[in-house]
């Protein structure tokens, strides 16, 4: 009688005090807290989802900004210069939610656009004119490069507002990052219908043979459309090998060449690289 009553509380446990129970001793650092969370997902305490949000959850306080951000060269802004036509085409097509408003200058950041407030300009009728956008252009957040993830998720939080523009010691601009950018560090990559859409492994930049590749890239991909030949027998994506040739996982603007390839990490938050930087040889660029 008694064993089936035990029984019966044992399952009643949620994961958490059942995970206390089989591991007695007092986690002293993060790594302790790790291994016990692999320990109970070997054992089938909590399933490998629930580890990698709390593996995330507790990594934000180390990670940086510079190492999550979006490059300049693949952020989309709005030129204030820009007609009407041609900010509207821009908005549109990339489907985003909000833009850094661009004065003359790269590093003059005017403020951020949100999209949802030109919606009412497409239901007048008359011509939307260039003050009638950027009339509607709301403040931005400028942060430095050193601020750590958890920090910042509080800010988003505490102030409400979802995009921060990132500056270096300088001043000059940066990059930018996005909340949605923080929360895939604790839940993982976050997809929507326009991602599925849009081809977005490889984007070719603005220097001479410079491409922004996705680690994700398939090598079959990544060999069809850089007319290369890595093999695939061991691994799946272009980062899979990058990360066999450093014998960890590299941190951002860290470098290597392969078969005259230069790659640099553009986008690494410590547990995994995101995105890489592919410098042609010289022989291909001048092609």
């Amino acid at each position: 009688m008694s064993d089936g009553s035990s029984l019966s509380n044992d399952q009643q446990k949620s994961w958490f005090e059942r995970l206390t129970q089989a591991f007695s001793d007092e986690p002293k650092s993060r790594n302790d807290i790790i291994n016990l969370l692999e320990a109970a997902v070997s054992s089938e305490l909590i399933d490998k989802n629930a580890f990698t949000i709390v593996e995330g959850a507790l990594s934000v306080s180390e990670v940086q900004v510079r190492d999550i951000m979006i490059p300049p060269s693949q952020m989309i802004v709005v030129k204030s210069e820009d007609d009407p036509k041609t900010t509207l085409r821009k908005i549109i097509e990339s489907a985003h939610s909000r833009f850094p408003v661009v004065g003359e200058d790269s590093d003059e950041i005017l403020g951020v656009l949100l999209a949802k407030d030109l919606l009412p300009l497409l239901f007048r009728s008359d011509d939307v004119s260039r003050e009638d956008i950027l009339e509607r252009i709301r403040p931005a957040n400028f942060i430095p490069e050193s601020k750590r993830l958890n920090v910042l998720l509080n800010e988003f939080r505490t102030k409400r507002y979802h995009m921060a523009i990132i500056l270096d010691e300088y001043g000059s601009v940066s990059g930018l990052v996005t909340i949605e950018d923080v929360l895939e560090q604790i839940v993982g990559e976050i997809e929507d219908e326009t991602d599925k859409l849009e081809h977005e492994d490889i984007h070719p930049l603005e220097q001479n043979g410079a491409y922004s590749v996705a680690a994700l890239c398939g090598i079959e991909d990544f060999n069809q459309y850089f007319k290369t030949q890595f093999s695939d027998e061991e691994f799946d994506t272009i980062g899979g090998i990058i990360v066999q040739q450093f014998g960890r996982v590299p941190n951002r603007d860290e470098e290597i060449e392969l078969d005259g390839i230069k790659f640099t990490i553009e986008k690494s938050d410590g547990r995994r690289v995101k995105t890489i930087q592919v410098q042609l040889p010289e022989t291909a660029t001048s092609e």
